[in-house]
């Protein structure tokens, strides 16, 4: 049973090497790993046997498809709310607002998390309520970061209806407000779903860099002066940045998050 797992450990010593290697020779293995040539030439068998590993014509080792399988798997099962929950909790206690958890359904946008603000005073919002992804920060932000060939479909299909006294119903200031959230990395909304209400929203990626989910926090106008709105911009971008990670999304120079 101990040779067995030694085997395993070093199997893995081999195949941890490819994270930062796409290629390398039978010789480039040996060096790094230290394993004797004949052990070496029976693991990478085995590996290759397996689907672990492949070789090339020029004998260069390189990782199977198998490893495409299994990465796209965990990534499918990843559970962005579940994921999102212990850092919406924080981002709560940190702002004391209402925080909010959306993912897109269709042409409109679903609250499936809400953690409530410390004040006494509520905002109309409940997991499973749904708004169009025209209205509302968080809603917004979706609609923000999708392709610009879906977004001239919604727009197309889309008629720009008032739900608050401050939803945007101009297709043309719609838009100015879609490049400004890509440009920022946020978007902030004022009366669109509700009257007197303001809500400062991030983009969720996951690991394709894909907009999967947005994050918001809420609140009343009187919560959401001039003054407190830089510290609320970067504690709800600096969240989403941190639930995006946990979904595999790695930064760019050019990252949406950058300020």
């Amino acid at each position: 049973m101990q040779d067995k797992n030694k085997t395993v450990v070093k199997s893995m010593s081999i195949l941890t090497l490819f994270i930062d290697h796409p290629r390398l020779t039978f010789n480039e293995l040996m060096n790094k790993t230290n394993i004797p040539k004949t052990s070496l030439h029976r693991m990478l068998g085995s590996l290759e046997e397996m689907g672990f590993l492949t070789k090339d014509p020029y004998g260069h080792y390189e990782l199977g498809l198998l490893f495409l399988q299994f990465g796209q798997l965990v990534a499918d099962r990843l559970d962005v709310r579940g994921l999102a929950l212990p850092i919406m909790q924080a981002l709560r206690d940190e702002v004391e607002e209402a925080v909010n958890l959306i993912v897109r359904d269709g042409d409109e946008a679903m609250y499936i998390e809400k953690i409530e603000a410390v004040h006494p005073v509520r905002l109309y919002t409940s997991i499973g309520r749904k708004s169009p992804l025209y209205a509302g920060a968080c809603s917004r932000i979706i609609l923000s970061f999708l392709s610009s060939e879906e977004q001239q479909r919604y727009l197309e299909v889309t008629d720009l209806k008032p739900i608050g006294i401050g939803t945007i119903t101009d297709k043309e200031k719609l838009n100015e407000e879609l490049h400004k959230a890509r440009v920022n990395g946020y978007t902030i909304s004022h009366s669109e779903l509700e009257d007197y209400t303001t809500a400062v929203s991030a983009p969720i990626f996951n690991h394709k860099g894909e907009i999967v989910a947005g994050i918001s926090v809420a609140g009343i106008d009187a919560h959401f002066h001039e003054e407190r709105m830089p510290f609320l911009i970067k504690k709800v971008t600096t969240a989403a940045a941190e639930i995006s990670v946990k979904l595999g999304y790695i930064p760019q120079h050019t990252s949406p998050f950058a300020q």
